[in-house]
């Protein structure tokens, strides 16, 4: 049986967890991490532990992130669109296998977002404090760097113009990051992914201008690996599928 390893950002977010109300899993789309495979482990793993769950697909904004590298609006709409879909039907098809009620319910597409208006009022927020906060700028940039980092030509650097494209992308994930729990009705959430960004840490600890609202957390959850003969020791909690909390 799978187990992961869950690392709460801060102390806050370890709060946030032990409620077990709401995870959001964010997925993206382009990533092979998140194979159909992947998809059906965590959605046991969501549904064994948490009351109510959700995976977030940033589908259709992938292709702010296809034009920071150059592609043409229609054409970054369009790969955006052709890998968004097959996502979309491969967490579906894990859900189905689990026999959860009205599948489509558990997924939260941009489409759904734009027509929430609790994730429209955060990300107002979002886009005003990135015009007038230096700072807070600054931060979501050097994200912005992050996630195109590696995908440009010959390694080099993203330019300013290539930043002001692709932070769109990271503006509409925000909210999410700033109050899944808020966006879907939810009293407590944690929004869950396999890796660390800078970014939030700063954000969840509280050091940026805007900060996560009150029952929002984030784990960095990642497939545990035994190490052999030894019990791993170390700061991060491991939950095995059906045991969380």
């Amino acid at each position: 049986m799978a187990a992961y390893e869950i690392e709460p950002l801060s102390g806050e977010c370890a709060n946030v967890l032990r409620h077990n109300d709401h995870v959001c899993i964010g997925v993206s789309p382009f990533n092979s991490y998140f194979s159909a495979e992947r998809l059906a482990s965590l959605a046991r793993w969501a549904s064994a532990g948490f009351a109510d769950f959700h995976f977030f697909v940033p589908d259709e904004i992938t292709a702010y992130t296809f034009e920071a590298l150059g592609y043409p609006p229609s054409r970054a709409r369009q790969k955006a669109h052709r890998q968004a879909r097959y996502t979309h039907n491969k967490i579906r098809s894990a859900l189905v296998a689990l026999s959860v009620p009205d599948p489509d319910d558990h997924v939260l597409s941009m489409v759904r977002l734009n027509a929430n208006p609790r994730y429209q009022a955060l990300l107002d927020q979002a886009n005003i404090l990135f015009l007038g906060n230096r700072e807070f700028r600054d931060a979501c940039l050097e994200a912005t760097r992050w996630v195109l980092d590696g995908k440009l030509p010959d390694g080099r650097p993203a330019t300013s113009e290539e930043l002001r494209l692709g932070v769109r992308y990271f503006l509409a994930e925000l909210p999410l990051f700033a109050g899944s729990g808020h966006i879907v009705g939810a009293a407590n959430s944690v929004f869950a992914y396999h890796q660390r960004v800078r970014f939030l840490e700063r954000f969840f600890n509280r050091e940026l201008e805007w900060k996560p609202r009150d029952g929002q957390g984030f784990l960095v959850v990642r497939e545990a690996r035994p190490e052999p003969g030894a019990e791993r020791r170390d700061e991060r909690a491991l939950f095995r599928l059906g045991n969380v909390g």
